[in-house]
């Protein structure tokens, strides 16, 4: 009872979108995925030096190991295009990187904004390693600080 003679309202349960197994499982797979993406995002910061700072495509093979030819030379080379690859490589990744920032959204039930703010870890180059320790650290204080929080289904 509190000073108005009235008994304190119980806190209010809170109700996640899955299982704390299911909760955890998407949150190592979007930690996976958001390394991965980091990862790829600074590599495509390398092609975009070589690019457009020294008018270069980093060829693998064609005669050499690892070479940096102006477009041309690299189309006719022979060898694997590493500059393309990396674009197409990270532009498919970071769509599996959505899928996995989606997918955790929707279990812990977090505000829209959250959502937006992950997927923007996996477009600013280093920012995905910060976000990804950050939403790790509240999805696992959200999990603890409701033990009790019923699966939706």
């Amino acid at each position: 009872m509190n000073k108005q003679g009235t008994s304190p309202k119980p806190a209010a349960k809170r109700r996640f979108g899955g299982t704390h197994a299911q909760i955890r499982s998407a949150l190592s797979f979007y930690k996976l995925l958001a390394y991965a993406t980091g990862v790829m995002l600074l590599l495509v910061v390398v092609e975009m030096v070589a690019k457009y700072g020294f008018n270069a495509e980093i060829v693998a093979g064609g005669g050499a190991g690892l070479q940096f030819l102006s477009e041309a030379e690299a189309d006719a080379s022979g060898g694997f295009n590493l500059s393309k690859a990396v674009l197409i490589v990270h532009g498919w990744l970071y769509v599996v990187y959505l899928i996995a920032d989606f997918r955790l959204w929707q279990f812990l039930r977090w505000p829209f904004s959250r959502f937006l703010l992950i997927a923007l870890g996996g477009v600013v180059p280093l920012l995905s390693f910060i976000v990804e320790r950050r939403v790790h650290r509240e999805a696992e204080a959200d999990l603890a600080a409701h033990p009790e929080a019923a699966p939706r289904y």
